[in-house]
């Protein structure tokens, strides 16, 4: 089992940049893939970007690629989420997600292990 813990949300000006970290304790963090997901207010939740155990491979969804950056410091262990370029439409809560697995998993029900989420906010 592992407890997730996000952090990093905040109000930002539409161009700017933030960081969501997302921290986990339990079991190793290695065995785990990560996703981040999104949620806004009337929305559905929505895949942003995953990646795999070991770092090696990372997917996005097309509305944030080029603009986002998936990583992790096993480490640490810590997965990141760096947005740049941040639209008003970004504004959502996040959340990580783990499960365990060699792959990369784009749908919420693939997830096991989520974390209470962080608000970000996009002023236009």
């Amino acid at each position: 089992q592992v407890q997730l813990r996000e952090s990093g949300g905040g109000l930002v000006q539409a161009g700017g940049s933030l960081r969501l970290s997302c921290a986990a304790s339990g079991r190793a963090f290695s065995d785990y893939a990560i996703g981040w997901f999104r949620q806004a207010p009337g929305k559905e939740r929505e895949f942003v970007a995953t990646i795999s155990r070991s770092g090696g491979s990372t997917y996005y969804a097309g509305s944030v690629q080029g603009r986002f950056t998936i990583s992790r410091a096993n480490t640490k262990n810590t997965a990141y989420l760096q947005m740049d370029s941040l639209k008003p439409e970004d504004t959502a809560a996040y959340s990580c997600a783990a499960r365990a697995g060699s792959g990369l998993y784009t749908q919420y029900t693939q997830y096991r292990y989520w974390g209470q989420g962080t608000q970000v906010t996009v002023s236009s």
